[in-house]
């Protein structure tokens, strides 16, 4: 979460506030930082990359979240971050998708319904958590109804953390994973 009142409750500077948008990873231990690091967040095989081609089309499913993380999404698709210039796009069926972004922290009434969808994703597919509820159940973590994030239920190859993630978090991070920019950097 951004709000800084977690850095006024350490004293002891545990955790610290960054501008940086670089949040993204590909494992959750990436996810904890040491001082400067930017999270490591590997390509897709070159094989993979290419049966994907140019484009990407996304799927997202909404598994109990608050919205917040769906308004970032949104955001990808105005003319500020226009996700469609880098080819990725979201998709009405998950028949036409190539992968899964997943929000919320999977509640019980969701389970079946992120299960199902998933199947229906063609293989090869992906799965990206966004937010801090995807990824660990966030400030539900624990609840009665709650299961703590999707990996437990779906293999996992992008965490995109924060509360709400910010647009640029996730375009970095969708980008690095599709391999065309690589520790901030245009690849050529």
């Amino acid at each position: 979460m951004f709000c800084q009142e977690c850095v006024a409750a350490c004293p002891d500077q545990a955790l610290t506030y960054t501008a940086d948008f670089r949040l993204a990873a590909t494992t959750r231990e990436s996810l904890v930082l040491r001082r400067d690091e930017i999270p490591v967040v590997r390509a897709l095989e070159e094989h993979v990359r290419k049966l994907f081609g140019r484009s990407l089309k996304l799927r997202e499913v909404c598994a109990g979240s608050c919205n917040g993380c769906e308004m970032e999404l949104q955001a990808l698709n105005n003319v500020v971050f226009d996700v469609s210039r880098f080819g990725v796009q979201f998709v009405a069926s998950p028949r036409h998708a190539d992968g899964l972004i997943v929000t919320g922290p999977v509640t019980e009434n969701m389970r079946v319904a992120l299960l199902n969808t998933y199947e229906a994703v063609p293989s090869p597919k992906l799965v990206i958590a966004v937010g801090a509820c995807a990824i660990s159940g966030g400030p539900f973590r624990d609840g009665p109804e709650v299961h703590d994030g999707v990996e437990q239920f779906l293999p996992v190859d992008l965490d995109i953390p924060g509360c709400p993630p910010h647009p640029l978090t996730i375009l970095d991070g969708l980008l690095r994973l599709l391999g065309r920019i690589e520790h901030g950097t245009r690849r050529r």
